[in-house]
């Protein structure tokens, strides 16, 4: 039985894992544009989200091209470079809007001051569409018909 990720097309895969790579893709493009536009650049951790979609663009295009045991792995990593780059940034995010929000009251605390540090001036929960592109780019790779050819040979 065929899954919507199985199929044998040159190695590229189903219609529905090129689609997801081109949804990671054209998502990369995105956040890379919204960082530049924000001028998200101010600290050294600012410039991880970048390293990260450099990775992740040269790694997805390179798995588009040429799919394969190498290029997969390595856009494997990048994908998973995204879900901890993006899981780091909500906690950084949000632990700067906390700091500022106690800073501007200090009589809040518990639930007040954690929705006030949701909503605060920095985007706390922005950083998850990064972990959200990586799991979607881990999902293209997932049994891709590249990597597992070499083990079907081995067989």
């Amino acid at each position: 039985m065929r899954s919507a990720f199985s199929g044998d097309e040159g190695g590229a895969g189903s219609p529905l894992r090129r689609i997801l790579l081109a949804l990671v893709l054209m998502g990369i493009a995105g956040l890379a544009a919204e960082l530049v536009l924000l001028e998200h650049v101010d600290e050294w951790t600012q410039w991880v989200p970048f390293a990260a979609l450099a990775a992740g663009l040269l790694s997805g295009v390179a798995v588009l091209l040429r799919p394969g045991r190498a290029t997969l792995r390595v856009f494997q990593w990048a994908m998973l470079a995204f879900v901890i780059a993006g899981a780091a940034g909500v906690v950084l995010h949000l632990r700067g809007n906390l700091e500022f929000e106690r800073e501007m009251d200090a009589s809040l605390t518990g639930l007040a001051l954690f929705w006030r540090a949701l909503r605060g001036a920095t985007p706390a929960l922005a950083p998850g569409s990064l972990a959200h592109l990586g799991l979607i780019g881990l999902a293209v790779a997932y049994r891709h018909p590249a990597a597992l050819s070499h083990t079907k040979e081995k067989s």
